[in-house]
């Protein structure tokens, strides 16, 4: 199934007006024609089954024909990563995030960060079509760049840990999962964490946690944090 994705989408729509880039990969790319289905979504757990009505390659106009929902995952998982110094890198890190199973994401700006400028819309848009691919109807959110001392305050530290280098006291993260709860799990960038922010993070409430023996990249100990949960979950 080929999935398309407009937040403008709701239950009571009856109608929709493909974008000129996405009517073209119906037309032209996927050959599509007078009649035939496509399935979009809300990024809201919404599926909608939609006819074409005119196969216009710049502007494909389709009738709504049904709409099912998806109920969300039972957990939730928040990952705050700060932004690798290589863009490609972060972006796989959201993309497979996507596929596994993050519901919010927060780009992180730290003490160590090499890169402290984001393109958000591009990262919005990894997001969207990762979720299309990987055929999930709820759109994680992806917030603003944000800094590590304002997340911290702002932030609940129940089931919130903290995953670093230092060689000091932690619990491995597995030990630390159960079914169906809410997680929030900061990641550092290349250099780790500062000092300093580990022990705000600390003495907030914040649990430190280990991802295993081996010393990972970020955009890795990400998607090992991601997929533990999700392993977990399934």
């Amino acid at each position: 199934m080929q999935l398309f994705y407009s937040n403008a989408l709701t239950t009571e729509s009856t109608n929709y007006i493909l974008s000129k880039d996405e009517s073209k990969h119906v037309i032209r790319v996927l050959r599509k024609s007078q009649g035939d289905t496509i399935h979009l979504t809300n990024g809201k757990g919404h599926l909608f089954k939609a006819e074409i009505v005119i196969p216009n390659p710049n502007k494909c106009k389709l009738r709504i024909t049904s709409n099912s929902y998806q109920e969300p995952r039972l957990y939730k998982l928040h990952l705050a990563v700060a932004p690798t110094k290589l863009n490609d890198r972060f972006e796989w890190f959201l993309e497979k995030a996507t596929e596994i199973g993050v519901t919010e994401i927060t780009p992180l700006l730290c003490d160590h960060n090499e890169r402290k400028v984001i393109k958000e819309e591009r990262f919005l848009k990894i997001i969207q079509s990762a979720m299309k691919q990987s055929l999930h109807y709820h759109l994680p959110k992806l917030n603003a760049l944000t800094s590590f001392k304002d997340f911290i305050a702002q932030t609940e530290v129940s089931n919130t840990f903290i995953a670093h280098c230092e060689e000091t006291h932690k619990k491995s993260l597995k030990e630390c999962i159960q079914r169906q709860q809410k997680y929030t799990i900061l990641i550092g960038p290349e250099g780790d964490f500062s000092t300093s922010e580990i022990e705000l993070a600390l003495t907030s409430g914040i649990t430190p946690v280990t991802l295993g023996n081996s010393r990972l990249r970020t955009e890795t100990a990400a998607i090992v944090a991601c997929h533990s949960v999700a392993f977990i979950n399934e």
